[in-house]
């Protein structure tokens, strides 16, 4: 029993700490975007943050994709039937191309609208416009590389994406640093800088994952003979899964962007400081970004080998260290906004609301910590995806957005009350997830005999 706590928390702990490295460091990069626009000028901040809720979108989508790969290809590699795998993989990165794609001839043909539809102020719209005709170009490249990383994560390869996310960062940081300011005899391009430093590093990566696919990976020897025929029969299998995430993961960036929507039409300092209290705020929150995706792979592996009392008692395990987790984060959160807030040189009226903001986040992320790892990542991960679905479509769409709405355009409240609505359903979805995980039965097995 002892040799088996001390192998679980040896296993959860090695995949942990990469994962929640690689997603500081990529969460660094849109920090550095941030600081550096910021720093260049608000107008510039508030659309890369304006386009950037497209991203967003995008983004969760794939994790969508990415995760219905996870959560039955964990299992499979329990039983380490590598081909099914490669099967699965191969329908997620067919429909990840094909969304880039769709996106991208959205945002070519309405750029004007989709920056827009965040903002009424035309300086903002027409920063936004620019940097969106340089970002368009990695939505491809962001989406196959999202499809591959997740692939490697369910065999638990998980460095790869740490290393890329070092290389991404250093090389995003040094073209922003150029081309934002004009530096060593650069044009000063602005926000188009930013947007080319992003570009940038998305083409490295894409390289660089390539060769290590190629060159040194092992466990699935992945090749692009493996992504060119879809096997129509693993099809119904996959999109059962991966249906309900991906709607509530789109539904889960829009509700994002549509908090940017909501406090962008109250004032113009509400934006701001939304998008500088969200960037540290997604940096925290990678702890428990990193927990949900740590368990979902442990879960889903033991399920694979049929020990369901040991799912069981690791899930236990878990929840402790998801408490853990929210406690350090809301402190860790409190102690960094002051050094946080020094580096942007925002307005009065923007500096004060993004310090209050913050300090709600504080609270906010503490039972974040517990609900979103339990949620996505043991209830999930253990094959219960349509729980999770039905919570999320309840709690945000039925109560937090009509509620924010409300406040914001009926009631009039003030940005700080519509935000405190925002973010209502990371505490109150605790106690479902707490049930459930305890008391309800969430594992099933995906995996076809």
């Amino acid at each position: 029993m002892k040799q088996k706590k001390e192998s679980f928390y040896k296993q959860f702990f090695s995949i942990y700490i990469l994962l929640v490295l690689q997603n500081v460091i990529t969460l660094s990069v849109n920090l550095t975007d941030n600081v550096m626009l910021g720093s260049y000028s608000e107008t510039a901040l508030a659309g890369a943050a304006a386009v950037n809720q497209i991203q967003f979108i995008f983004q969760q989508c794939l994790v969508g994709l990415g995760d219905g790969v996870v959560i039955i290809c964990s299992q499979y590699w329990g039983r380490k039937e590598v081909k099914n795998m490669k099967k699965f993989s191969a329908i997620a990165m067919c429909s990840a191309i094909c969304l880039a794609f769709l996106l991208f001839v959205f945002t070519s043909t309405a750029p004007d609208h989709v920056v827009g539809f965040f903002t009424s102020d035309h300086m903002i719209i027409k920063e936004g416009m620019d940097y969106l005709a340089i970002i368009r170009f990695t939505y491809v490249l962001f989406a196959i590389i999202q499809i591959l990383l997740a692939t490697l994560r369910s065999v638990e390869v998980v460095k790869i994406a740490f290393r890329l996310s070092v290389l991404a960062f250093f090389l995003n940081c040094g073209i922003n640093y150029l081309l934002i300011f004009g530096k060593f005899g650069f044009p000063e391009l602005g926000i188009k800088g930013a947007a080319v430093g992003t570009l940038c590093s998305r083409i490295v990566e894409f390289i660089v994952l390539l060769m290590f696919i190629w060159k040194k990976e092992t466990k699935l020897k992945l090749r692009l003979a493996d992504y060119k025929c879809l096997d129509k029969s693993f099809c119904k299998d996959y999109f059962r899964i991966t249906g309900p995430l991906l709607i509530t993961q789109g539904l889960w960036g829009l509700n994002t962007a549509l908090q940017t929507f909501v406090l962008g039409h109250m004032n113009s300092a509400a934006i701001a400081a939304n998008s500088v209290s969200s960037t540290l705020f997604l940096l925290i929150k990678s702890a428990s970004v990193g927990a949900a995706a740590s368990a979902t792979v442990i879960i889903g592996t033991i399920i694979g080998t049929g020990e369901i009392e040991l799912v069981k008692r690791y899930a236990k395990k878990m929840q402790k260290i998801f408490l853990c987790i929210g406690l350090c984060s809301g402190l860790a959160l409190f102690c960094l906004k002051g050094p946080f807030l020094s580096l942007y040189n925002l307005q009065p009226e923007t500096m004060k609301m993004t310090n209050t903001f913050l300090n709600i986040l504080c609270i906010v992320v503490v039972g974040m910590s517990y609900q979103m790892p339990t949620n996505s990542g043991i209830i999930r991960g253990g094959g219960s995806v349509n729980f999770v679905v039905k919570m999320d479509l309840i709690s945000i769409w039925a109560i937090v957005i009509p509620l924010s709405f409300f406040m914001a355009f009926v009631v009039k409240a003030s940005p700080v009350v519509v935000f405190v609505c925002l973010n209502l359903d990371q505490l109150f979805k605790c106690v479902p997830a707490f049930l459930k995980v305890n008391y309800g039965n969430w594992i099933k097995k995906l995996t076809k005999d």
